[in-house]
């Protein structure tokens, strides 16, 4: 299949580009001595986290007990749900569990840890029954579930390390408070570690800063666990990440594990921030030039914002690509053009500078481009499936996951 029989706009993935993206940050996780937990919600696809585990990836990181689900049936075992667990999806979190899933938790308040360690439902120990008959009882009843492992679930405390999001401030009483709430006795959780996301280093742009940020991250998710061992808890994981610190840490002394996600696509946002260039992005929207205006300088494209998504994370940023940088059909950057403007089924390609008289000429009605975006995770998920291309040979479909 070639470029003009596909169907636009279409979600095009460089197969080069992507298994470079991999190749380079799993190099950088063996370098820093950490595994490499990658967060698999900007793909939702099997294929693409198949590359990753085979390039040295251990576990993964997900968004949605939907995508924990899905992959769990496509046989990866070790997740992390990486949002705070709430009490009426622990039923969907423990029949994962129970179905031999490695499924980690996190929380940030006493009420989900209390949550967690009381579930009415959770695991017991076979040889507390005496037949099949009493286990079957149980388990109708409500009372108890099959137990796995050592019979706990695992939760991750999540520690605020930047102010950007969730989490608890490393110093704070409330952590050893959610420790407490998650360990007594007849508990059916365990504290498994503390995590943290640098989401606050997507708003940075200096390689010295990058670094800094890195550093906090580790320092404050490490102090955290230094704390909780000092209280007599263990703690035996440590899990940081983001794209941009993972990439421009310096050291991880103290961190068992590192996630982080956007790095196999990259986007103009992480353009911006300084950790790749456009001619790294893999991922792009094939689209088609429908019409023009020909005095405002505008070529009218099939594809709009419900191809690109609402996300216009540059447009705080040094350099704004309104809703993505425009390229040619072999995916190379044409200087100054972006599209300016979006509409749900029509995109508006412009220079970014002026008026181009000569819009008409340079992109002809019925001529295809390629258009890089703001952001690649939603981008993504305007789209049910993946055109894998090699140049500009089509290799293959792949399927995304959606839902909750």
């Amino acid at each position: 299949m070639t470029f003009a029989e596909l169907s636009t706009p279409a979600a095009l993935v460089d197969l080069g580009l992507m298994k470079s993206n991999i190749e380079r940050m799993q190099v950088r996780m063996h370098a820093l001595k950490v595994r490499f937990r990658p967060h698999v919600k900007t793909t939702k696809c099997i294929e693409i986290v198949q590359d990753q585990i085979s390039a040295g990836a251990q576990g993964i990181t997900v968004s949605t007990l939907k995508e924990a689900e899905l992959f769990f049936a496509q046989g990866i075992t070790d997740i992390m749900y990486a949002v705070g667990m709430v009490p009426h999806k622990l039923a969907q979190a423990l029949k994962l569990i129970e179905a031999g899933c490695q499924l980690k938790l996190i929380v940030d308040s006493v009420a989900a840890a209390q949550a967690i360690a009381d579930y009415n439902s959770a695991v017991y120990n076979i040889d507390d029954y005496n037949n099949a008959d009493e286990i079957d009882a149980a388990q109708k009843n409500g009372i108890a579930r099959k137990k796995r492992g050592d019979g706990k679930i695992a939760v991750f405390i999540e520690v605020d390390s930047d102010g950007h999001r969730s989490g608890v401030k490393p110093d704070a009483p409330l952590l050893l408070e959610i420790a407490a709430a998650l360990e007594h006795e007849n508990s059916a959780a365990r504290l498994a570690g503390v995590m943290t996301h640098a989401g606050a280093s997507y708003d940075l742009n200096t390689q010295e800063a990058l670094q800094n940020m890195a550093e906090q991250e580790r320092s404050r998710c490490v102090h955290a666990a230094e704390r909780l061992r000092q209280a007599g808890f263990a703690c035996p994981e440590v899990s940081v990440g983001s794209t941009p610190t993972a990439l421009s840490a310096t050291h991880l002394e103290g961190v068992t594990e590192v996630r982080a996600g956007v790095y196999v696509f990259f986007d103009l946002v992480m353009c911006n921030v300084g950790i790749c260039t456009p001619q790294q992005v893999a991922l792009s929207i094939l689209t088609t030039v429908i019409g023009h205006q020909v005095e405002k300088g505008w070529a009218i494209v099939d594809a709009g914002w419900m191809a690109m998504s609402r996300d216009r994370g540059t447009q705080k940023q040094s350099v704004d690509y309104g809703y993505g940088q425009v390229c040619d059909v072999a995916g190379r950057v044409i200087p100054g053009f972006i599209m300016e403007q979006a509409n749900q089924e029509h995109g508006i390609v412009a220079l970014s500078t002026g008026i181009d008289v000569d819009i008409a000429k340079r992109f002809p009605v019925g001529s295809q481009l390629r258009i890089l975006p703001n952001h690649a995770c939603a981008t993504g998920a305007q789209f049910p499936e993946y055109v894998v291309v090699k140049g500009q040979d089509v290799q293959a479909t792949w399927p995304r996951f959606y839902g909750w």
